[in-house]
Formats: C-alpha cells, sequence, structure tokens
C-alpha cells in the first residue's frame, strides 16, 4: 500500500509469520534497563519506568513485546498504543515537572529492547541544550525524592 510519497509501506516483520508472534511471546525486562531504573506503573501497553538518573527526571516506556527493538517491529494497534502512552507520559512528566522542554526518543544503540525515553528538560540542567544521553556520571536519587517524584507522575497520569 503507498502513502503518497511514492514509497511503499510494509507491515513489520513480525506480522506476515503465520503461526509465529514474537509480539506475544513472553516479555523479559532487558536487564540493563532493570538494573538503571526503577518502576512506575504498568501500563495498558509498556512498563513506565525512571531512570535512576537525579540530574534528569528520565522516564521510559518499555512495550511488554518480545523482540521488538523498533517501533516498526510493533502491531499496528501496539504502535497506536504506544503513542497514546508517550502522550500521556510526557503529560505527566510536563506537569509533575513542569520543565521547559521534553526530549523523546527511542534510540536502542545500547540497549536493543525497544524503550522510548521521555525526558524533562529546563534551561539550567548541566547540559542544556545538549541531549543527556552519555553525559557525566549518574547520580541516583535519594530515595524520598525519586518516591515524591514517581507520586507526582503518577497522580498527573490519567486513571
Amino acid at each position: 500500500m503507498g502513502c503518497g510519497t511514492g514509497y511503499m509501506i510494509r507491515p513489520a516483520a513480525n506480522v506476515s509469520l503465520p503461526g509465529k508472534r514474537p509480539d506475544l511471546a513472553a516479555f523479559i525486562l532487558d536487564a540493563r534497563l532493570a538494573a538503571d531504573s526503577v518502576a512506575v506503573q504498568s501500563l495498558p501497553l509498556c512498563d513506565l519506568r525512571l531512570m535512576n538518573d537525579a540530574r534528569f527526571p528520565w522516564l521510559l516506556l518499555i512495550p511488554r513485546r518480545a523482540g521488538a527493538s523498533e517501533i516498526v517491529d510493533l502491531q499496528e494497534a501496539d504502535r497506536l498504543m504506544l503513542f497514546e502512552e508517550i502522550t500521556f507520559v510526557s503529560i505527566a512528566l510536563r506537569t509533575a515537572t513542569v520543565c521547559h522542554k521534553l526530549n523523546v526518543a527511542a534510540i536502542g544503540n545500547i540497549v536493543p529492547q525497544l524503550h522510548v525515553h521521555v525526558v524533562a528538560r529546563f534551561r539550567q540542567d548541566a547540559v542544556w541544550p545538549q541531549p543527556v544521553w552519555g553525559f557525566g556520571e549518574t547520580v541516583a536519587y535519594e530515595e524520598a525524592a525519586r518516591d515524591r517524584l514517581v507520586a507526582r507522575i503518577r497522580a498527573a497520569l490519567p486513571a
């Protein structure tokens, strides 16, 4: 099917594999993502996690679909749900932090498991306006500060 640009849109690889649905296989959270973040909430598609780096309020959305490494690996309904969840989480993070800017990205060069970063940015943060990836040493949250931020994010998410 075309999209009016001369390019052909093809279904994701896992769509055309009869009898094999890697997106419905057992989901296991990547060990690095688990070690570098804390659980915030389970959403309909994604696990929502907070990166344990107090320098930047930084959330991860991780679709619970085994084998997905790119957004295009998701079924159409899951892609739509992912973008809805990115929107809800972005609004919640902006509400919870009153940030100046949101950075949203799915990179995956180090951890191939599909995950989307939603980072609250402030003009006065240590790397503004540069990206936060790969800058400096992580500063772990103090437990109470982390728990307060998680509570504000949860309160800002739709019921």
